[in-house]
């Protein structure tokens, strides 16, 4: 990408600049190039969206009926799917 060239001085943490100095040697890059590139894909990271978080919305069941375990919520529902398919088939008749 060529444009217009600042020369600046930054200060890089040590631990940042090792790393930097490690990719330059190990890709056989100029270290400037690799800063910039380094730079780059920051800001390209900082720009893009952010996921929102989810958010759960919590509904009332309603009361629940005396001697329901809702802790088998599994079989009760199977239980009535299996009274829903049991109607049409007989509807089918």
């Amino acid at each position: 990408m060529k444009g217009i060239m600042m020369r600046t001085t930054l200060t890089i943490d040590d631990p940042v600049a090792a790393s930097l100095q490690d990719w330059a040697r190990r890709s056989g890059k100029p270290y400037k190039l690799i800063v910039n590139e380094a730079l780059r894909l920051g800001l390209r990271e900082l720009e893009r969206p952010r996921a929102q978080p989810y958010k759960l919305v919590v509904s009332s069941l309603g009361p629940v009926q005396a001697g329901l375990d809702l802790n088998k919520a599994l079989a009760i529902a199977d239980g009535l799917e299996d009274k829903a398919i049991a109607q049409e088939i007989m509807l089918r008749k």
